[in-house]
């Protein structure tokens, strides 16, 4: 995914097209220029390896309640002011403290240990460390694992559509239907993340998208409504949307949480937009974690915070009552 010019190598990974001088590394800090070939120097070497419920991703209709091997590396093409996990994204592979030895082949066989049926490339973001997560998803599907991918999906069509081709699911983070909060907030912009959520959808992955909601940025309803009408429009109805509830936290620790009922009124908005299956995240106890029946409200899988309490769905994903199709990959 690169392009030799001199002594510089273009990344062509993602929109930013990085022009990397020998021996220097890109904006994400891992990807390096190394005698003229462009290497990401964390290939092998993930910071964060952990086992979590599929719903911690948030992944609410791909296999529900199934643990998932959960890896990521550092780096990130992203810098926004209120990652959650800046500490990995936010630094270059060698700053970090703690790194694991894991060629894609010991991270299936990890996973196959810990009885996982599935891997998530999550934490930081995948695009960066886009080999290491395509090489361990090949492997991965060759022994019976489905692969996760979890991302703020700011990556170029061409590299995307080959690693679809490896990818069962996907969250993306739609971070706000505006390209002003996407250059002020991430320092990116919001029309390749949108043509990449498209993308997925034609290639075949399951895809879920998340929201953060912030107080004061992007909680306005009118843009959330367009938001919610874009999806529906592009990605179709049946596509999740989960609004989270921002915490403060790293560059962003001025404003408050998201109150309970902003995220009611995100909420009421998607469904009345016409997206069937909206959820709240981040706010334990709240009925908008279950997912319920569009055609007639019955509950079909009951959650409190991450984990399952109630499931009602058969094999083929139906409603037990009026035998509705529920989309998603159940089993």
């Amino acid at each position: 995914m690169s392009m030799r010019t001199n002594d510089a190598v273009s990344c062509e990974l993602c929109p930013r097209g990085c022009l990397i001088p020998e021996g220097k590394a890109g904006d994400c800090r891992i990807r390096v220029n190394l005698g003229g070939r462009l290497r990401a120097t964390t290939y092998g070497r993930p910071s964060a390896v952990h086992i979590d419920p599929m719903e911690k991703k948030p992944l609410y209709h791909f296999l529900p309640g199934s643990p998932v091997f959960s890896v990521a590396t550092a780096g990130c093409n992203l810098h926004c002011l209120n990652c959650q996990n800046w500490q990995l994204s936010q630094r270059g592979g060698e700053e970090m403290e703690q790194v694991f030895r894991a060629d894609p082949t010991d991270l299936v066989a990890m996973a196959r240990e810990q009885d996982c049926r599935s891997i998530a490339y999550t934490y930081s973001d995948p695009v960066v460390f886009y080999e290491y997560c395509y090489d361990s998803s090949v492997i991965a599907h060759e022994q019976g694992l489905r692969n996760c991918m979890i991302t703020a999906a700011y990556i170029n069509p061409k590299p995307l559509r080959r690693l679809c081709g490896v990818i069962d699911a996907a969250n993306a983070d739609l971070k706000a239907f505006d390209d002003g909060f996407y250059q002020r907030v991430s320092g990116a912009s919001l029309k390749p993340v949108l043509d990449a959520l498209v993308l997925m959808r034609a290639e075949g992955v399951w895809l879920e998208v998340t929201n953060l909601v912030i107080p004061t940025l992007n909680d306005d309803l009118a843009m959330i409504r367009r938001m919610a009408r874009w999806i529906r429009d592009e990605l179709g109805p049946g596509t999740p949307l989960h609004f989270s509830r921002f915490q403060p936290q790293y560059r962003m620790r001025n404003l408050p949480p998201t109150p309970a009922e902003t995220l009611d009124r995100a909420r009421a908005e998607a469904l009345d937009a016409g997206l069937e299956y909206v959820y709240i995240g981040n706010l334990p106890g709240h009925t908008g974690g279950s997912t319920y029946c569009p055609r007639d409200g019955t509950l079909l899988i009951g959650r409190t915070g991450f984990w399952i309490t109630d499931y009602h769905l058969d094999a083929e994903g139906r409603c037990p009552t009026c035998n509705e199709r529920i989309p998603g990959r159940w089993q």
